[in-house]
């Protein structure tokens, strides 16, 4: 026998109550490629990075991000041409 129907809001009511379930943000992963390395115009200004994202409309298919990263060791790093990376967008939850 099924569960008895129930209204939306309660649902969500008792899934916001339910302290076993871990609440996480919605997300996507998407494979991408560094396209090519943009120097800045100003020495005090970082580089960029231009990224294609593998998989993504092609009007939006460019990303580019400031070439400064941190490694798990807390090192400098830099992302090189044609590099292979993972691009994951996060969003936060509707409340």
């Amino acid at each position: 026998m099924g569960k008895p129907r129930m209204a939306r809001s309660a649902r969500i009511a008792e899934l916001n109550l339910d302290t076993a379930r871990i609440s996480e943000e919605p997300s996507v992963t998407m494979p991408g490629t560094v396209d090519k390395i943009i120097p800045s115009a100003r020495p005090s200004r970082p580089e960029k990075a231009q990224i294609a994202v593998d998989g993504a409309d092609h009007r939006y298919r460019s990303l580019r991000i400031e070439n400064t990263l941190i490694d798990e060791h807390g090192d400098d790093v830099r992302l090189k041409k044609s590099a292979r990376v993972e691009v994951t967008v996060t969003a936060e939850p509707k409340m």
